[in-house]
């Protein structure tokens, strides 16, 4: 049988034909739809009854879709001084940005980009209202074209461009509607304001994006009480969720809040912005005529332990952040910082002293030839910084003269034990738990015989000012130590509730008698013409001022300076002498140069303000509540001063 009969034969027997095989056809395709139609009637019944399709939730897919919701930013509290004016507060800044690409048309191709021919207009308004110079404005217009002439969508005019304020948005706008030209336009940033420059600017620190890569996180503190007390000012941000059509909008009835927003707190410190304001513009011209490593300056109300006003130098300009540069001192030195102090230290040496018996104001002592020998091995000795030329003291000229031989013979009246037990009890060594970041205890002097003995005049013992000022409050309140205070009040803005903070007494070294009569030697140190160390140096119009000076030598590496200014000068100034009402405290480290006199720019136009403010208020106060009733019806070795 030939191969085409065997093929013909074959089609035959399977029935193959174009008839059957369209039959076939149709009844695999029927049979394939039918399963079809079962597979997607079972695929949407589940998704009907899970409410799923591959693991995402229809019903959240459709919520999103529909509703929308928006982040309502709580406002930061405010930092205000004693009466409520402001220190630091929330704001928005605004920075520049140009437009130059010619797509960027308005309805009826209006041109909303800046034109060429406007360049010079728009840089002389820019000049006029911020920091940007025509030159730079132009150089910035200019810049956006490029070398192939295309042209880039928009362009920023740097920093001077940036941090701009309402007003200055409002009159760059302005100027250029009256000229008819666009193409300026402006981007808006949550921003902190402090209008009073540098202030006090280490203590209140100052705050930044809490990611600079994401506006809408707010700022946080980063320095000082912005930092401390973050969590008090930050407050918490509220949400508000709605019903949004198709395309977006809010549907309206439909609005809801979800949570709400609680502003932060304002803190009213105890800062008095009028002495603040003073002390700064009193650094200033201290610090360029005299050129010091740095000064610290405190202020403190004596019988409340309020700080009225503290500052520091080198300082910055929180909300410019001018200073902040490779030599910024990152640190609060009033409480960070920890020194020898020098001469100041004496008056706690003699109240000690007063307190154990052991001081009669009219006993003489003998200063030995050559000075005191603390240790002869090593041939430490200890000097009078006139070297004992004034000749025989008494003990209570030796405060006034601030002799270290005195003080070692109290020191060593007093015992080892004794006196570092003192120091203990005026709380050296130890933090005054003032709240503020990264705070120094300082250090009580060494077991070592030198370390003890050279404590009494000030050396071989670390301080910080807050525990300075903290043991001199003991002088104007009957021997008990008071904290030293910042913060007057926490008010809450929403409700009205404040918290008020009450003084404290942290301790009681000596009596009232011994800081009394150390008070009385102190005021030698101004007005004794023959053992005034100080004499006429300190005064205060209409009121007696008792002060202790202070020279105390400097350590580095392990070693004492011996440079002609490497020294911390001091003073501890207290008015009335009588019954003080303010204590001040100023330190000045290593100067270009050293006149006796130099602390006393700072401190006499302060402490005079201060009186006088305090006579002012006073008589305000008092006539108010007339009114209300009415209406109702050196120290060591070469020994340093």
């Amino acid at each position: 049988m030939s191969k085409d009969s065997r093929i013909k034969r074959f089609i035959r027997k399977k029935n193959l034909n174009p008839t059957n095989n369209r039959k076939k056809v149709g009844i695999i395709l029927f049979a394939a739809s039918i399963g079809l139609f079962f597979l997607f009637a079972f695929r949407l019944s589940y998704i009907i009854s899970s409410g799923e399709v591959a693991g995402v939730s229809l019903k959240e897919k459709t919520q999103d879709l529909y509703t929308g919701s928006t982040v309502i930013k709580a406002k930061r509290g405010a930092i205000l001084d004693r009466n409520g004016q402001i220190i630091a507060e929330d704001a928005t800044s605004y920075s520049l940005y140009a437009v130059l690409s010619e797509t960027f048309l308005g309805q009826e191709n209006k041109k909303l980009y800046a034109q060429k021919k406007d360049y010079e207009a728009i840089a002389e308004t820019l000049d006029k209202y911020t920091n940007l110079s025509k030159e730079d404005a132009l150089k910035y217009l200019n810049g956006g074209t490029k070398e192939d002439g295309t042209v880039q969508f928009q362009v920023e005019f740097g920093n001077n461009g940036k941090n701009l304020t309402l007003e200055q948005r409002q009159n760059i706008e302005n100027e250029l509607e009256t000229l008819g030209i666009e193409g300026i336009y402006f981007n808006d940033h949550p921003d902190r304001i402090y209008p009073n420059g540098v202030f006090s600017s280490h203590f209140i620190g100052y705050t930044d994006l809490a990611d600079p890569d994401d506006e809408s996180t707010g700022l946080v503190g980063k320095m000082g009480l912005e930092a401390a007390y973050d969590n008090i000012l930050s407050g918490k941000d509220g949400k508000i969720e709605y019903q949004r059509d198709v395309y977006g909008n809010p549907l309206p009835g439909t609005i809801v809040e979800d949570s709400e927003s609680y502003d932060g707190k304002d803190i009213y410190t105890t800062l008095d912005i009028r002495l603040q304001t003073r002390l700064e513009a009193l650094l200033d011209p201290f610090v360029e005529k005299y050129e010091p490593e740095s000064v610290t300056t405190m202020l403190m109300e004596a019988k409340t332990g309020n700080i009225l006003a503290m500052a520091q130098r080198p300082s910055f300009e929180p909300e410019t952040k001018e200073g902040v540069d490779e030599n910024f001192v990152w640190r609060n030195a009033l409480i960070e910082d920890s020194f020898e102090p020098g001469s100041t230290m004496k008056i706690i040496t003699a109240a000690a002293a007063i307190q154990e018996g052991v001081f009669n104001p009219n006993e003489q002592f003998a200063y030995p030839y050559g000075g005191v020998v603390l240790d002869e091995e090593r041939d430490v000795k200890v000097n009078d910084w006139d070297k004992g030329e004034k000749g025989v003291l008494t003990f209570r000229q030796a405060i006034s003269w601030s002799s270290n031989v005195g003080m070692l013979e109290l020191e060593r009246r007093m015992g080892n034990d004794k006196w570092k037990s003192y120091l203990e009890s005026f709380n050296f060594g130890k933090s005054t738990n003032s709240g503020l970041p990264s705070e120094s205890a300082g250090s009580l002097p060494t077991d070592n015989i030198v370390d003890i003995a050279m404590s009494s005049f000030g050396q071989a013992v670390s301080v910080t000012n807050f525990q300075m000022m903290q043991a001199f409050s003991a002088f104007a309140n009957d021997g008990t130590m008071l904290k030293p205070q910042y913060i007057s009040k926490i008010k809450d803005p929403q409700t009205g509730e404040e918290t008020v903070t009450k003084k404290e007494a942290v301790g009681t070294p000596v009596s009232a008698q011994a800081v009394s009569d150390v008070r009385t030697y102190m005021i030698d140190t101004v007005e004794d013409p023959d053992y005034g160390i100080a004499y006429g140096v300190y005064t205060v119009p209409n009121y007696r001022v008792a002060a202790k000076t202070g020279t105390a030598q400097i350590t580095e590496n392990g070693l004492y300076l011996d440079g002609e200014t490497d020294y911390l000068y001091s003073v501890v100034e207290m008015v009335p002498a009588e019954n003080p009402e303010y204590i001040l405290y100023v330190t000045v480290k290593r100067p270009a140069y050293y006149d006796k006199t130099m602390m006393s720019e700072i401190a006499n136009p302060l402490m005079k303000l201060a009186m006088e403010l305090k006579d002012t208020d006073g008589a305000a106060d008092t006539a108010t509540a007339v009114v209300t009733e009415t209406s109702e019806s050196s120290e060591v070795v070469e020994g340093n001063e």
